[in-house]
């Protein structure tokens, strides 16, 4: 089985574990993480830890200090996306890799999630549409068919867009 190495403790990280853990895929899941005890490492020791995981994510909020960091990690883990198996994702979409589909999120046809976006709990995406990298789409919200949303964008909850 493959190790998992999340960065960030923090509630994005709390639910991407349990996403993690869903997906009964890595044997041992820790953190990365300079202001939480949950953390094995602070998170610019992140090369220190290539010999027991070979996975990493980036479950941190602020979506520059995402783009940075996974973007820094490539080199060291392998990057993929983890989608919750409690959301549809359409089999004609495409997910980003270091993206975070939570539950109950609902991905349609024809849609393309770029790296690293936060895809939360009943956020909508309609078809044909596009999230930008490293965009967080937070629950409730709604992404109407054919829009495009832009790179680093958060769509607050229940927004329409």
């Amino acid at each position: 089985m493959d190790n998992l190495l999340i960065i960030g403790a923090g509630q994005f990280g709390q639910v991407t574990k349990e996403i993690a853990l869903s997906l009964n895929k890595f044997n041992k899941i820790d953190f990365l993480d300079d202001n939480s005890e949950l953390a094995i490492d602070k998170v610019d020791n992140y090369k220190d830890h290539t010999d027991d995981y070979n996975y990493a994510i980036v479950a941190i909020g602020n979506p520059k200090v995402r783009n940075e960091l996974l973007n820094k990690i490539k080199n060291c883990y392998k990057i993929d996306s983890l989608i919750s198996p409690k959301a549809y994702v359409s089999e004609s979409s495409i997910i980003g890799d270091g993206s975070i589909i939570e539950p109950t999120a609902f991905i349609n046809a024809n849609t393309e999630i770029g790296e690293g976006c936060i895809i939360c709990a009943g956020s909508i995406i309609n078809h044909n549409s596009k999230i930008g990298n490293y965009s967080h789409i937070n629950c409730g919200a709604i992404i109407k068919s054919n829009s495009t949303i832009d790179e680093e964008t958060k769509v607050d909850y229940g927004e329409i867009r």
